[in-house]
């Protein structure tokens, strides 16, 4: 901070007189000269720090932007299908009579991969698995009206598989790799099944339209979450 100067002295000579309230004047100048070129600086100072802000937050608000656009993109898109059971015949699925009852431990099913009958307590969350999953817990949920889509992960993988989750609905379905499958993907219901050879067989949302949350399971509108939770489970 510039000092005050002092109180200017008196000089019985007039020209010496002039002088030194010429200085006077001078140094009162130079010290609103130093006052406004500090209220400048520090006008810039704000400025510079106004326009940091502004940046990084349309850089932050174009990084959202960004991961949401990218999250829409590569995202697979989900259908939708009216719950099922209006007896549409769908041609190559075979109906099953099967039993409902819960029991303990492994359960030798008369189906590969099994549509019904006897299954663990606890039901399988819905969702897509990148593993195999254990039947008795799948098998329950197909009593709840979910549709269990099984694939062989040598045949299926990639865009196919892909284009198999984009037409799974975001509920009450289950999509797993299954070993030992009699055909690239089976399409499983409670006592219905479609077996099918690629993940554009039309079939596929036929078989969706007639057999999802079916109000003829054993179940129907029960939770097909809050249950058990299998490895590998993606969404």
């Amino acid at each position: 901070m510039t000092p005050t100067p002092p109180h200017p002295r008196k000089s019985g000579n007039p020209a010496t007189q002039a002088k030194i309230e010429l200085s006077v004047k001078q140094q009162r100048e130079q010290q609103k000269q130093e006052k406004l070129a500090e209220y400048q600086r520090q006008l810039a100072r704000r400025r510079r720090s106004r326009l940091t802000w502004w940046v990084v937050g349309i850089t932050a608000g174009l990084v959202v932007v960004a991961v949401i656009a990218a999250s829409l993109i590569f995202t697979p898109k989900r259908v939708s299908y009216e719950a099922g059971g209006t007896g549409a015949e769908i041609e190559g699925v075979e109906t099953f009579t099967n039993e409902t009852t819960h029991v303990e431990g492994t359960v030798e099913y008369p189906q590969n991969p099994p549509a019904g009958g006897p299954h663990n307590g606890y039901w399988l969350n819905c969702g897509v698995y990148d593993q195999p999953q254990q039947n008795e817990y799948a098998v329950h949920s197909l009593e709840h009206g979910a549709v269990w889509v099984t694939y062989d992960a040598d045949q299926v993988s990639g865009t196919e598989l892909d284009e198999l989750k984009a037409q799974l609905p975001t509920t009450y379905a289950l999509l797993s790799p299954y070993e030992g499958l009699p055909s690239p993907i089976v399409l499983s219901a409670w006592n219905a099944q479609l077996q099918v050879d690629s993940a554009s067989d039309e079939r596929i949302p036929q078989f969706f339209e007639e057999y999802w949350r079916n109000q003829n399971v054993p179940e129907p509108g029960a939770s097909c979450t809050g249950a058990i939770d299998g490895p590998g489970k993606q969404s």
